[in-house]
């Protein structure tokens, strides 16, 4: 992603006014924040929080990496594909809340966004099992927050 033919592909991006969703893992963090400070006006999402390793719970890398993303205002993290970085079958809904927790401190109900990973999920889960885990996780905010993680910032992330 720090290749110049990459950073020169990103860079046309913004003439169309196009989002660029970045899907990599843990260990790619420090590069995506290098990248992402090149464009401090595109429009970036992280996929899947990045795809820590929920399974053998190894967070702590994963949270100081990802907390680096707390100021770039035009980073957004979209809360999906969990399950699959889980135990595929012996996942417990609380082993994503630590996880959870990590996210939306980091970037605030303004910048997270609900992804089903439908239909990968069903490795591990079913969409509704997928969905209950988040439905469960976002029921004691407000309405507004959950409004917003649930649909309006993906609108206004995508221009929709």
């Amino acid at each position: 992603m720090l290749k110049p033919a990459f950073i020169k592909g990103i860079a046309a991006l913004k003439e169309f006014d196009y989002t660029y969703d970045i899907l990599i893992y843990p260990d790619q963090l420090q590069f995506t924040e290098k990248f992402v400070t090149i464009f401090p006006e595109q429009k970036f999402v992280i996929d899947h929080i990045a795809k820590p390793d929920i399974r053998d719970k190894r967070i702590v890398d994963w949270r100081n990496d990802i907390q680096n993303f707390t100021a770039y205002e035009n980073v957004y993290c979209k809360i999906s594909g969990m399950v699959t970085e889980a135990g595929w079958d012996k996942w417990k809904r609380e082993d994503f809340k630590p996880y959870l927790d990590i996210v939306v401190e980091t970037f605030g109900t303004g910048r997270i966004m609900y992804g089903s990973d439908w239909p990968v999920c069903l490795i591990a889960a079913s969409y509704e099992e997928m969905m209950d885990i988040v439905k469960n996780y976002f029921s004691s905010f407000s309405k507004d927050e959950q409004e917003k993680f649930f649909g309006l910032n993906a609108v206004t992330f995508y221009n929709l």
